[in-house]
Formats: structure tokens, sequence, C-alpha cells
């Protein structure tokens, strides 16, 4: 039976991995509660006595704002550890999966980023995931790596979703940027994928030489932060979540600043991967839906 090493199993898209993962045979999971991602010769041990044949690393260091100060620990767990997962997964012939961000581009174009425009970071945190990405390319074989963006999910403290939930039924007025662009990526949708993707790179009945390389997985769609508040509570609302919000209003990034930079443009293009899965990825609002409902149950 093929062995899963699932890293990053606490954190919002980690914890939706083992269940859906689970087709593909025995699934274990660690997390920063038994591996530290700082400690090199720790994450070695781990994956030599796992012997796993697939590593899914869905651990990241995510605090975007926090990473300008904490660049130390943020290079380590984003840049370092991948490449020490690949490293290992090289030496067992084991496939890594790596799960990456659109924070490895600027946000210059006004068209959907591929796969193979060239990289530019304009914010620590993306420093360091493109260090990962860099890392995985240069040391494994059987690497995919996948790149999202703007996260959210029913499992984990902090996201989008759940910040407006909260602030919503705090107060009557917010105030969203609405000079930000992307596609908000359904944790379930993008775990999903990993299970396709898993399932092509470890098949021993077909030939996945060619599979290598980057991805790039989004829900479909593009919207702004703000839209994506108003559309926050549009659904929200019909499901009975508790609700005080009755104004959300448009700022721009210059009226809302923040120790890193974003980028203005975070749109992901997923023709690569549609074609490759024979899949398109749903829309951005039906993952909106899903998430809610699975909140609003409990």
């Amino acid at each position: 039976m093929m062995r899963v090493l699932i890293v990053g199993t606490a954190g919002q898209l980690g914890q939706e991995l083992p269940e859906i993962l689970s087709p593909l045979g025995e699934i274990i999971g660690v997390n920063r509660q038994n591996l530290d991602l700082t400690e090199p010769d720790r994450i070695r041990q781990v994956i030599g006595e796992v012997q796993p044949n697939l590593i899914v690393n869905a651990a990241a260091y995510t605090a975007v704002d926090k990473a300008e100060t904490e660049t130390e620990i943020a290079n380590a767990i984003n840049g370092t550890a991948p490449t020490i997962m690949a490293e290992e997964a090289q030496k067992l012939g084991a496939a890594l999966i790596h799960v990456s961000t659109d924070y490895v581009f600027d946000g210059r174009k006004n068209t959907p980023y591929q796969e193979d425009d060239t990289p530019n970071p304009i914010n620590a945190y993306g420093r360091s995931k493109l260090w990962g990405e860099e890392g995985v390319k240069s040391h494994c074989t059987r690497y995919i790596i996948l790149r999202t963006a703007w996260v959210y999910g029913t499992y984990g403290r902090g996201n989008f979703v759940k910040t407006m939930l909260r602030l919503g039924g705090e107060r009557e007025e917010l105030r969203v940027v609405v000079d930000q662009v992307g596609t908000p990526t359904w944790t379930g949708d993008i775990a999903q994928t990993i299970l396709q993707l898993g399932e092509k790179i470890t098949s021993d009945t077909e030939d996945n030489s060619g599979l290598a390389g980057i991805y790039h997985f989004t829900n479909s769609g593009a919207i702004s932060w703000y839209d994506f508040a108003v559309s926050i509570f549009e659904e929200a609302e019909k499901l009975g979540f508790p609700l005080k919000v009755k104004r959300v209003i448009p700022i721009t990034t210059f009226e809302y600043p923040t120790p890193a930079t974003r980028p203005a443009y975070s749109v992901l293009s997923n023709q690569k991967i549609s074609k490759m899965l024979e899949i398109y990825p749903p829309y951005w609002r039906n993952g909106l839906r899903k998430m809610l409902q699975q909140l609003s149950r409990g």
C-alpha cells in the first residue's frame, strides 16, 4: 500500500487533506506539534521514519505582514523546509506535491498569470515562497508545485471569510479594499485537486515523467476583496448567520496601509491544469456557498 505523508495537517488546507487523500493509501499526517519545520534534521528524520511514496507539503508560514520582520522564520519554513523535503523525496524515489502562492508575482499584469511567467515577489512572504519553489525544482525530479491564491476554508483560525463574518457580526459598517483583484479559492476544491494530482504522479500505469512542473489552481472568476466581502454577507444572510453589517464601503490600498505590499492583481490562469485534469475549476461563489454551509452546520 502506498504511504502518503501530509505535512501541515493543522492548517486550513492540511485539515482537509487526510480524509480526501485517503483513497491514495495509508495517510500519515504531521503538524507543528510533532514536526518543527525550522529544524532540518527533524524533517529528515520524520521522512526517513515514514518512508513515504508521496509527500504533500501543505505547511507554510502565512503571516504575510509579520514575515516582514520575522523573515528568518518565514525563510526557514517556506524556503529551507520544502528544499529538504525535495532532497529526501529524491533519495526515496518519492513524489512531492508542494503548495505555493500567487504572491511569487508582483501583480503588475492585467491578464491571468501563466506558470511560465517570471516571478517577482514584492514582499518577504512571496520571496520565501519563491525560495521554496526553487529548492523543490532543483532537488526533486518527481514534483508538482501547485500555486493557489486567496485561500479560505472551514478549518483554521484566520481567513478572510471568517474575519468578515466576525466583523460583520460586530459592526454596522466595514471598509474593504477594492483595488486588489484575485480569485477566492476554497480549500475543499484545492484538496480534491491535490487528490487528482497525487493519483497521476504516483501512477505506475502511465508515463508520468512529463507531469513534473508548476501548475496553477484557483477557483474560476476574478473579483476584488470588496466584491468578495459583499458576496460573503449576501450568502451568509441567506443561511441565517447573525449579522449587524449594513454597509460595506470600498476603499483603496493607499487608504489601508499594511507592513507588506500586496499584489494588485493576483489572478492565476487555470488553463494548464484544466487541460491536464480535463476538469475546469468550479466558480468561486460555489466554493463560498459550500464553505458557509459547512460552517452553519457547525
